[in-house]
């Protein structure tokens, strides 16, 4: 039996925009899969028809459903809202098709979220563009960082699909440092959320002032380049466009932001034991290594730290920058072993780079600061992530104290929970953390910019001064300050909240740097490729 599949795309839901190819599809199929909401904006077509609607994380199930049917002969339509062969189903079914399917495919396109937020703000893609989803489940978030490095270096004007979900927060933020790296901070920008629907919201702004919003997964943003202009009609009508010729753009163009290419260390050296540190046991294993004779490669995420591993590890290669996956996986071929002494915290990373000694061959080695916040420890209140803890802090007052490092900020200060709440916060004083704190919101005279780590009297003394009521923070260990921490709040009577350590599925780590020295000296050499 030959059936009958039809991917069918539906737009933003509003009526008036579903393509008559797309109602006729409809009417003519027996079978309608799709996502219950979207079969609730084209139910008077489809009223009386076979249904199916798996839910939303089910799209590979709805694909494979609506396939089955189809080969049983039936005309069947496959919905999706936006364009279905943008960020959509279309790719499924067609993942699903066999070559020897006699299924009759017919893909019926329709206005994607990049068209219908374009319409809303006026022409921002009238020129070369290019959209990009900033969801890290089907793809990996170190190749959405190179593509938007790519983005911004070519100035090619963009849509941002996923911008910003509860448990992804930060990336947007990444992202459009990146942009900024390349872009002019006055660049036009829009923000559209919900187009042509209820609660719609459509808004021009500028990229640095991007920088300081909050999003979620109903809002798409689109980037202009350097020619985008913005236009205001009388009675406050704004739009934003982008023009379409070549010819006059050199002398009407505002300056571009200028493009500095990131030098490019010398190359590190083969046959290393490569540290991975960023903390001050990283640092410390790693000059045990260089003392007994081995070569080393230190790997930290800033220049701030490689400044402080230049300096702590006299005789190791300093590699200093956030590079992602590929180049990691690149530069370590040819190592000797890979010595992960990343902060206990850095889930991400410690898995990351598990799978490439995995995939490399070469021995992985993991050493993590020993707890000192265990359950059941006298004054400490053990959470799973920051809702929880900012759940717990409020019951306290509004007065909570963030020790949590300057990169997490903003996963504590845009949470829902955070409402009502008084953030205050410590930061080392450098740029990178100084810009954290104030994107995460942090008010200036709630801010203490100094290095720790910080006594108890410190504590005690600064925690007094603004009143804090609470105070939430990682079990980073001794080098941390856990135990001054505690002891400082068990004096003011206030609660500690402290997140529990991620559970890694690496192997059990190293609690004794000497052990890791030991371990290390023990290994035969890694023969270079």
């Amino acid at each position: 039996m030959s059936g009958r599949l039809n991917l069918v795309s539906v737009g933003p839901g509003f009526a008036e925009l579903i393509p008559d190819l797309a109602r006729h599809a409809l009417e003519a199929s027996d079978v309608i899969v799709g996502y219950d909401l979207y079969l609730r904006w084209i139910a008077p077509w489809i009223e009386g028809k076979e249904q199916h609607a798996p839910p939303l994380t089910q799209e590979r199930e709805r694909a494979q459903l609506a396939l089955n049917l189809a080969r049983e002969g039936r005309t069947v339509s496959l919905v999706s809202s936006g364009d279905i062969g943008i960020y959509a189903m279309a790719t499924l079914a067609f993942d699903e098709l066999r070559e020897d399917d006699t299924v009759q495919v017919q893909v019926v396109p329709g206005i994607s979220a990049a068209n219908a937020c374009a319409s809303l703000l006026g022409a921002p893609l009238s020129h070369d563009y290019a959209t990009l989803s900033l969801s890290d489940l089907l793809c990996p978030w170190e190749w959405i960082e190179r593509r938007a490095t790519h983005i911004a270096q070519a100035d090619l004007c963009a849509v941002f699909y996923n911008v910003q979900s509860r448990g992804r927060q930060e990336g947007v933020y990444r992202v459009l440092d990146l942009m900024l790296e390349h872009k002019s901070p006055d660049t036009v920008c829009g923000v559209v959320r919900n187009a042509y629907r209820e609660d719609q919201t459509v808004r021009i702004t500028t990229l640095g002032e991007l920088r300081r919003g909050r999003f979620d997964m109903l809002t798409s943003l689109v980037i202009g380049n350097r020619f985008t202009r913005r236009k205001t009609q009388p009675g406050g009508q704004e739009w934003m466009y982008t023009p379409r010729g070549y010819n006059a753009w050199t002398e009407e163009a505002p300056p571009a932001a200028p493009v500095q290419a990131a030098p490019e260390p010398d190359a590190p050296p083969a046959g290393a034991v490569w540290v991975f540190a960023g903390t001050s046991d990283g640092n410390a294993i790693a000059r045990d290594l260089v003392q007994a004779g081995e070569t080393v490669v230190v790997s930290v995420a800033t220049e701030y730290g490689g400044r402080v591993a230049r300096d702590a590890v006299p005789g190791a290669f300093v590699y200093a920058g956030r590079r992602g996956v590929e180049a990691r996986r690149q530069v370590l071929r040819g190592a000797k072993a890979v010595v992960d002494a990343t902060h206990p915290y850095s889930a991400v990373m410690s898995a990351q780079l598990a799978l490439l000694g995995q995939e490399l061959g070469l021995p992985y080695l993991r050493y993590e600061r020993p707890p000192l916040l265990p359950e059941g420890t006298p004054g400490v209140t053990l959470v799973d992530g920051p809702e929880d803890a900012l759940r717990t802090a409020a019951q306290a007052g509004p007065r909570v104290f963030l020790a949590t490092g300057s990169g997490g900020l903003s996963a504590f200060t845009r949470l829902p929970e955070a409402q009502g709440l008084q953030p205050y916060a410590r930061v080392a004083p450098i740029a990178s953390s100084l810009d954290a704190a104030s994107a995460a919101g942090i008010p200036s005279r709630n801010l203490l910019a100094m290095l720790g780590p910080f006594t108890r009297e410190q504590n005690v003394s600064q925690w007094r001064h603004w009143g804090v009521q609470s105070v939430i923070t990682k079990d980073s260990g001794e080098a941390g300050g856990a135990h001054d921490k505690l002891a400082a709040a068990q004096e003011l009577g206030i609660p500690l909240i402290v997140l529990r350590r991620p559970a890694l599925s690496t192997s059990a780590p190293y609690t004794d740097p000497a052990d890791v020295l030991s371990a290390v000296l023990n290994l035969q050499e890694h023969p270079t490729p």
